[in-house]
């Protein structure tokens, strides 16, 4: 998102994350903003039975966390690290002045969250359709058109079933038996338990992992 020169000339450090290690927790005071160098976070909140509800998962190049860097909040979700991960991160005072300095980094950080905020009014929208095989399938379409957790090479979705489950707020049984449907109809392939787009046999990319 941000240059990394730009951000270790701001005073920008590294911090590394072991897998499941939390980033910040829900409700918690923000003091960094936060910028993934490898690995993967997922941000989720949990319901009164600890169950996690999966809000999005962050890529390298990717930052999270950012409501409260424009005002003044708590965190809205906890972060934590799917697997091993190296993050910088910025004190939140010398980010503002880097958005001072930098309209043009400014502008991109009112672009993504615009476009974050337009895909929850789409998934609610969803949701309330009360349609599993609805909601699955509008989702992974709005994923594939968007290429969001979708391979550019081969359209193999990198999402669990799980992960879609958590999106969704459905059950995994759910999406199986969903996709199974979508398969037949045409909407997705899925061959040896991966999900594609279209007719690729496979990928090469390291950023396609398998699900």
């Amino acid at each position: 998102m941000i240059d990394t020169s730009i951000l270790l000339t701001r005073g920008a450090t590294y911090k590394k994350l072991a897998p499941d290690e939390i980033l910040f927790k829900e409700g918690a005071r923000c003091d960094f903003y936060y910028q993934i160098v490898r690995g993967q976070i997922r941000w989720v909140n949990f319901n009164k039975e600890g169950d996690e509800y999966l809000q999005t998962l962050v890529e390298k190049g990717e930052s999270i966390g950012e409501l409260p860097l424009f005002d003044a909040g708590v965190y809205a979700a906890t972060a934590i690290a799917n697997k091993s991960s190296i993050i910088l991160r910025l004190p939140k005072e010398a980010f503002h002045k880097l958005l001072v300095d930098e309209p043009r980094i400014h502008f991109s950080f009112s672009n993504l969250l615009t476009q974050r905020l337009r895909f929850k009014f789409f998934l609610l929208k969803e949701i309330a359709n009360n349609n599993p095989e609805q909601i699955i399938s509008s989702l992974l379409t709005y994923l594939h058109e968007k290429k969001d957790h979708v391979c550019a090479v081969c359209n193999q979705v990198r999402l669990t079933r799980k992960q879609i489950a958590e999106m969704a707020g459905l059950r995994v049984e759910t999406v199986i038996r969903v996709m199974r449907i979508l398969n037949e109809k045409g909407v997705i392939q899925i061959r040896n338990r991966k999900a594609y787009f279209g007719s690729s046999a496979g990928c090469n990319s390291k950023g396609c992992p398998a699900m």
